[in-house]
């Protein structure tokens, strides 16, 4: 096979012009002249707005427009989209309206009250504090389940006692005859800690008009939907919307969905005529950007005699924020039970959650988008159960595998898992993992005042979002390849493995072919970026699209070589007379084509839908090394073996891979947003915030054991976001095994310094 093929490790051509400088973010791509956007921000938690003054900030030197929700509702919907879904009775869930611009009321800290737009960024900002706002405070709450207690005042008329949704799925009397039933029960309650995304390039939007069309940059995962919801706030068709995306400098989810400041920015360079430009700050990124995880649960698991998994009942309690984003009410419930049970054979359970609205920034998908809350609960339960039930955690897990012969396999919550192959991915990774020489670290890192832990996560997800997707391939007039396709790279190396799809389907030389992504005004739809489906989704077009142009061009192979098309046969990336030499590859076809003036065969563009989802699975192991003194825990060593099909490009996955862990890593260690009792974010720098570091992760071994999947032709699972579904579980059953001997029972994310020094002296005292 070529070296530039499916399954070749290619280096990403994306890289040459990221590290030279040459990249197209935003921020660098501005008009001349482009005026400056800076948003005036609440700095409560929660008040009624009782008076907003903008005369004196309109006034000052370089301003351009103040506007605040009275000025932004004289011309626009001054509405957010956001999602529903049905509760347990019956009903719908309650969506209040999300303002862009607060109007009466602000619901958390950070929420955008007014913007000013001026000629340099200073003089915006100063300006911006000239803007007074008169705010009567309300009693805040921070914490879900307070919220839902009654704490705090309630954040919205239409949903009395904070409560979003109460959602469910599952027989729940069924599950509780067998719990009770059952020889033997395990419970443990959890904490998913908030976190925030963080990407290296903070969020940033450039609206400019012309002849009443919009165009609006900006670097997000996906173009569609910001076009729709433009069009509606501003009172236009889509027909007179553009959006586009440069290159994107990392998303993690956040970046899916449609932030206020894009169509308020729009609006501001509709009344000025002239380009305006918004880029967030890392502290504006910390208060207004969407939040993740934030979940805490009650579980609880039966066992039968023989440590047979015979039922298992969660209730979760979700934190949305101030407003329901727009997939912010599906993570906690339907997309995290898609993965309920996980690698296991249980036919018997029930998942419940609660979502609430408390005075935060809103929160929404977060790399693995549900999956990783879903398979941290169950993992650290099976895990907990093991300890409980006095069995090797290996053993129990095992046991109660959903066996190779038992696939095609129908879940509880009407999911079917295709194929796996979950004992296989655990013996490997035993075995890369040196699991039988764990003892020895464990009694040298005991010899250096240490305490060492090994934990494990088998876990599976499933790759979300819509399951079809275009690919339009075009050759152009100076001799590439434009390849149009509907997802939208934030950075993991789209533009390398498409081009390999096109050149191994077709035989295009790989360097004649370029990219293009990210512009409503060039593809007509598509589905975007994130719940790991974009290669998967996009390379089954890419292939569909170029199996038809190879049709579509056979009748110029057959005058060229002057046969009829009965002799012809495609193989090796040209038609071929069958039997001879004979053939001609695509890019002669298509200079034929060009000369003859058949331009309806240089363009060829095909839709294509999965039958099915896939899900990746995957063994973690990792191994932590606690200091009593201090109470540092570092991540000493980490072994992943995952199942992701039939890899497209090794090299992308293993840095898929390692990306996801290292985020799963830095939340199970570091990673943690804190409010104050009165909502003020405690934790809104980099000083406050702590990332994980390059000394902070091991290197981490990257090995694979597909089983092909059958839900599409080309047998591929995501891989974008299993290294931090994985990573959550097996981080923290280490951290507890570390831990266990020296009587502690509970640990939660994340396992600070100060929480292990506390939760370790703690103990001792309690010991006498």
């Amino acid at each position: 096979m070529s070296k530039f093929g499916l399954s070749q490790p290619v280096r990403r051509v994306e890289d040459l012009r990221f590290l030279t400088g040459a990249g197209r973010y935003v921020d660098d791509i501005a008009p001349a002249g482009a005026l400056h956007a800076v948003f005036v921000r609440s700095p409560v938690a929660h008040a009624v707005i009782a008076g907003l003054d903008i005369a004196e900030a309109a006034a000052m030197p370089g301003v351009r427009l103040v506007m605040s929700a009275a000025e932004l509702e004289e011309t626009v919907r001054n509405d957010m989209p956001g999602g529903r879904i049905p509760n347990r009775d019956g009903s719908v869930s309650v969506r209040p309206k999300r303002p862009m611009l607060a109007r009466e009321r602000v619901r958390h800290v950070g929420e955008a009250v007014a913007v000013v737009v001026a000629g340099t960024l200073a003089e915006a900002h100063d300006a911006a504090e000239a803007v007074t706002v008169d705010y009567d405070s309300l009693p805040a709450v921070t914490d879900a389940a307070a919220a839902l207690a009654g704490d705090g005042a309630p954040l919205h008329e239409k949903a009395p006692g904070n409560l979003c949704y109460d959602w469910g799925i599952g027989d729940e009397a069924a599950t509780d005859a067998a719990l009770a039933a059952a020889a033997h029960r395990v419970t443990l309650d959890l904490v998913n800690n908030r976190v925030v995304a963080n990407p290296l390039e903070t969020r940033a939007c450039i609206a400019e008009w012309a002849d009443d069309h919009l165009t609006l940059t900006f670097n997000g995962q996906g173009v569609w939907d910001l076009r729709d919801h433009a069009a509606r706030a501003l009172g236009l068709d889509r027909a007179q919307v553009t959006v586009r995306t440069p290159d994107v400098g990392g998303g993690f989810g956040m970046k899916a969905f449609i932030h206020p400041e894009y169509v308020v920015c729009a609006e501001a360079a509709r009344r000025l005529g002239t380009p305006v430009k918004w880029t967030a700050d890392r502290s504006e990124g910390f208060l207004a950007d969407v939040g993740g995880r934030d979940q805490r649960a009650e579980l609880v698991a039966g066992f039968d005699a023989y440590h047979r998994l015979v039922a298992m009942k969660v209730r979760t309690v979700a934190n949305l924020g101030a407003y329901c984003s727009q997939a912010g009410v599906f993570i906690a419930s339907q997309l995290a039970s898609r993965v309920l049970t996980g690698v296991y054979d249980l036919q018997t359970a029930f998942f419940g959650v609660r979502g609430a609205f408390t005075n935060t920034t809103p929160v929404d998908a977060y790399r693995g988008a549900g999956r990783p809350e879903a398979q941290y609960q169950l993992e650290r339960l099976i895990d907990k159960s093991a300890r409980v039930l006095g069995v090797d955690p290996v053993a129990l897990r095992r046991k109660n595998f959903i066996r190779p012969e038992q696939f095609p396999y129908r879940t509880i919550v009407d999911e079917t898992y295709d194929v796996g192959d979950f004992g296989r991915v655990l013996d490997r990774a035993l075995a890369e993992a040196d699991h039988a020489g764990f003892a020895a670290r464990r009694a040298a890192s005991e010899a250096a005042g240490k305490y060492r832990g090994l934990g494990l996560c088998c876990y599976i997800e499933s790759i979300l979002g819509a399951p079809d997707e275009i690919a339009r391939i075009a050759f152009a007039e100076d001799g590439g390849v434009d390849l149009y396709v509907g997802t939208q790279s934030n950075g993991q190396g789209h533009e390398t493995v498409y081009r390999q799809f096109l050149h191994a389907r077709t035989g295009i030389p790989f360097e004649k072919i370029r990219v293009v992504q990210g512009d409503t005004s060039l593809i007509a739809k598509g589905g975007g970026t994130g719940g790991s489906r974009s290669v998967t989704t996009q390379g089954t077009a890419i292939n569909g699209a170029s199996d038809a142009l190879i049709e579509k061009l056979k009748p110029l192979a057959e005058a060229e070589l002057e046969v009829s098309g009965g002799d012809l046969v495609w193989e090796a990336g040209a038609w071929r007379v069958a039997g001879t030499d004979r053939a001609v590859d695509l890019m002669r076809l298509a200079a034929r084509g060009r000369a003859e003036g058949r331009h309806d065969l240089l363009t060829q563009e095909t839709g294509t839908e999965l039958p099915g989802r896939s899900f990746p699975n995957g063994c973690h192991i990792a191994e932590v090394e606690i200091d009593p003194e201090t109470g540092v825990t570092a991540c000493v060593k980490y072994t992943v073996v995952d199942d992701f099909g039939v890899l497209m490009n090794p090299m992308l996955a293993e840095g898929q891979v390692h990306g996801g862990v290292v985020q799963g890593i830095g939340q199970a260690l570091a990673e943690h947003v804190v409010f104050d009792e009165d909502g003020q974010l405690l934790s809104a720098t980099f000083m406050d915030y702590a990332l994980p570091r390059a000394a902070d992760v091991p290197w981490m071994p990257f090995h694979h054991e597909g089983t092909p999947s059958t839900a599409n032709a080309i047998g591929m699972k995501g891989c974008g976001e299993a290294g931090t579904v994985g990573a959550l579980a097996a981080v923290m059953n280490a951290c507890l095994d570390a831990l266990w001997d020296r009587g502690v029972r509970q640990v939660d994310m994340p396992m600070t310094p100060a929480r292990v020094w506390s939760m370790l002296n703690a103990q001792a005292e309690a010991a006498g």
